[in-house]
């Protein structure tokens, strides 16, 4: 960083301003303290005058496109001013709010495809007779409790039940396929989340806050509950628009058998599990490379990556594919399209393995990873393979893309590809350095290299494969710089929560001498002996047990300021953003820039970094969605 350049100067953000033209407001997403706004009428007769009054509004409401979440909360805080309410019912009223606009929709759709989610803290705690199994919590008719009966009720009329929560696996249900539609019941923490992950998507969802958020022995309005399951199913069309079509088909893309069709095998065909148990080692030796990067894409991952490239090429062609007729739309693209899209998931996957070598990360998507299982070299191998599959993608298909669309993907694949490297380089050039000083504009500069040119490459692809994409290339650059940075220092900041996906232990990035803003901001920030204790525990001979370095590190930064102080680095980067999306033309795009916003830089909760050493394994209720989707 310039010695003339403070953290001060970096966080600095200018206030919010409407848009002048008026044709496309301006708005501003921004960091919540939402604590105390998660208060719930506390008589019947006041939830259901205010109910009534979300009804009216909500068929007020224009119902082609969701409303964003800016736009949700004004509309509510304004039913409370007219209704004298105060604003702690502000998060119970959004929840409301938003299931009287899905009504309608929901009816659309036939029982027998739509879930049914129930919170566990539902039962009683004490003496509850019931187990769970593969399925969640194998209820018991007992009548101690109303889990029972809800679901009952619901499966009666055809639904799916899972008692569990959280709106990723909810998320991860509804692109499987496996359903359309969201009902369900929950505390006000678990629908906040959920409002940024599945409304913002145009998911149809309703659902009925829980009266406490104790997490034990809880309540809930039954009648309530009652109606929103037996809301009846009547034919007709999907009215609002919805990226579940978009984000289902980059989903699909690494499935097995679709995997296969697009990117068939040249070498035998076989499979690890077609091995006779011995994995790599039971197939022939060239085979066996082909295989395992195979089973690698195919293992896990969001697919937001080509989910950007297939959304924005909808965006800039019409935006067809995200309304009713939008599963027909998709279906009709290209493989030449879908190959496009999947050569930036495979760029990533392979530089997720190289970064696994690099950092000694033990885990990827709840398994090992691949240098833990198979060594070091062959992991490097799988990870170059990766990336020359990736060029093949597009360079396959150059006669159905043009031979001058391909040529221009393909070189700005390799411009990011090379930009990835050199911000992956400097970060483990710093770490292998003897000076350990690192600066917040540095560290910002590495996670514009590392972090950015994936975001901007499925971005740049999406808007070539549909045209001249020239008068793009400005803004989304600075869009996905800015949305990459975000992101990361976000990450970085969950790097101090709990993780289930991959991370054991918290405090991994300052373990693994990784050069974060966090460091840099806390060296900054302290002085003196402090600032000399934190460049010590970050030294690679440092002989302090592990839990004892992160424990010592997060008081200090606490000290620095330091979490408070990335958010509103966050803040910054988030706005800048969205500044370049008020501007971007089409209106479909620029929605979709929102919603990037909205999703990726997911900030619901108020980040309380935990003091928490060990743990847990990994997400108990994964393998619940797994059996269920599949039954």
């Amino acid at each position: 960083m310039a010695t003339t350049t403070n953290t001060d100067e970096l966080i600095e953000t200018t206030q919010n301003e409407s848009s002048e033209s008026g044709a496309k407001p301006a708005r501003r997403s921004r960091r919540r303290k939402t604590a105390h706004l998660k208060m719930v009428p506390a008589s019947k007769q006041q939830r259901e005058t205010l109910r009534e009054r979300c009804r009216e509004v909500a068929d007020s409401l224009d119902r082609n496109l969701p409303p964003s979440k800016d736009e949700l909360e004004a509309i509510c805080r304004k039913l409370l001013l007219d209704a004298g309410e105060p604003e702690g019912f502000l998060g119970w009223i959004m929840v409301v709010m938003s299931s009287c606009f899905w009504e309608h929709q929901i009816q659309s759709i036939p029982h027998s495809r739509r879930l049914f989610l129930l919170p566990h803290c539902l039962k009683h705690a004490e003496g509850c007779p019931a187990d769970y199994d593969e399925f969640g919590l194998a209820c018991k008719t007992c009548g101690a409790c109303s889990i029972a009966d809800f679901r009952s009720s619901a499966e009666e009329l055809g639904y799916k039940v899972l008692v569990a929560e959280g709106s990723p696996i909810v998320l991860k249900i509804i692109v499987s396929g496996h359903v359309d539609a969201i009902v369900g019941v929950a505390c006000l923490n678990v629908l906040e989340k959920a409002i940024d992950k599945i409304m913002l998507a145009g998911i149809p969802c309703m659902a009925v806050p829980l009266l406490s958020s104790d997490c034990r022995n809880t309540s809930v309005d039954e009648d309530w509950v009652e109606q929103m399951v037996r809301v009846p199913h009547e034919e007709s069309k999907q009215e609002t628009r919805s990226y579940i079509h978009l984000l289902r088909e980059a989903s699909k893309l690494f499935a097995a058998d679709s995997l296969e069709r697009l990117v068939p095998r040249v070498r035998g065909g076989k499979t690890l599990a077609e091995s006779n148990g011995q994995g790599a080692f039971g197939l022939d030796p060239i085979a066996a490379t082909e295989a395992i990067a195979y089973d690698f894409l195919a293992a896990g991952g969001k697919h937001s990556r080509p989910f950007i490239t297939m959304a924005v090429y909808n965006a800039v062609s019409g935006g067809e594919a995200t309304l009713s007729n939008g599963a027909e739309v998709v279906a009709g693209y290209s493989d030449a399209i879908r190959r496009t899209a999947m050569s930036i998931e495979t760029f990533h996957k392979a530089s997720l393995v190289h970064d696994d070598i690099e950092d000694n990360d033990q885990f990827r998507y709840g398994d090992e990873a691949l240098h833990v299982k198979y060594g070091v070299a062959t992991a490097i191998n799988i990870g170059d393979y990766l990336v020359g599959m990736g060029y093949r993608l597009v360079s396959r298909d150059r006669k159905e893309l043009g031979a001058e669309a391909a040529a221009d993907i393909l070189d700005y694949l390799a411009e990011s590809h090379q930009r990835l490297a050199e911000g992956q380089g400097a970060e483990l050039l710093w770490r292998d350095s003897c000076d350990r000083v690192l600066k917040p504009l540095d560290a910002l500069k590495i996670y514009a290299l590392k972090t950015a040119p994936a975001f901007e490459a499925a971005f740049y692809s999406g808007l070539r494969l549909a045209g001249p994409a020239e008068k793009y290339l400005k803004p989304v650059r600075s869009f996905a710089r800015n949305l990459g940075v975000a992101f990361q220092i976000l990450n970085d900041l969950k790097d101090w929560e709990r993780d289930d996906d991959n991370k054991k232990t918290i405090g991994t990035d300052l373990l693994g001498g990784r050069p974060t803003v966090l460091l840099a901001l806390a060296l900054e920030g302290l002085k003196g002996e402090q600032r000399d204790e934190l460049l010590k525990l970050i030294e690679p001979n440092a002989t302090l047990p592990a839990e004892q370095k992160i424990l010592r590190a997060r008081a200090l930064y606490f000290e620095a300021g330091v979490f408070e102080k990335a958010h509103k680095l966050v803040d910054k980067h988030q706005q800048k953003a969205e500044e370049i999306a008020d501007e971007i033309e089409p209106d479909e795009l620029r929605r979709l820039m929102y919603y990037l916003v909205d999703t990726v830089l997911d900030r619901t909760a108020d980040v309380k970094p935990t003091i928490e050493i060990n743990h847990l394994s990994f997400n108990e209720v994964l393998p619940i969605v797994s059996s269920e989707v599949t039954s």
